[in-house]
């Protein structure tokens, strides 16, 4: 537990809900001001995956820096629980031939129109996660 009385997840725990969920928020710097950017997205081994065009402003300004990616899922009927995970690291365009080719078998379509073949790969460097769990919440993701 932390301060606040959280549960402390364990990587393996946050890498396991990370790739439960389809949606995540994106967070890096546009124009030296804060974005975040709701994407979809896959886990492919160490990495969050996301589909976008080579000329987004997504690709331009987060390639080649820092990002931070978060998920979760919050119930507030009757009983409060939920779970949030935050990973961050250098974000970077697929490349690799090999890579490239795993990367599109995941089937990572992208939810707008257009051409969208640009893969930004965030190395996961730090993972991290909590959950709330009121005391009568049962037990689970």
């Amino acid at each position: 537990m932390d301060t606040a009385g959280l549960e402390i997840l364990g990587e393996e725990e946050c890498l396991r809900l990370l790739a439960d969920v389809p949606v995540g928020r994106i967070v890096y710097i546009d124009r030296a001001l804060p974005a975040i950017q709701p994407v979809n997205f896959v886990v492919h081994g160490q990495s969050v995956v996301i589909r976008t065009a080579a000329r987004s402003r997504l690709a331009i300004a987060a390639t080649g820096t820092v990002v931070a990616f978060e998920v979760d899922e919050f119930n507030d009927n009757c009983v409060r629980h939920g779970w949030s995970v935050v990973a961050v690291g250098r974000a970077g365009q697929v490349t690799d031939d090999q890579e490239l080719a795993s990367v599109r078998q995941r089937g990572l379509r992208p939810w707008a129109p257009g051409t969208r073949e640009y893969y930004l790969r965030v190395d996961i460097e730090i993972i991290s996660g909590r959950r709330l769990r009121h005391a009568d919440a049962p037990a689970g993701p």
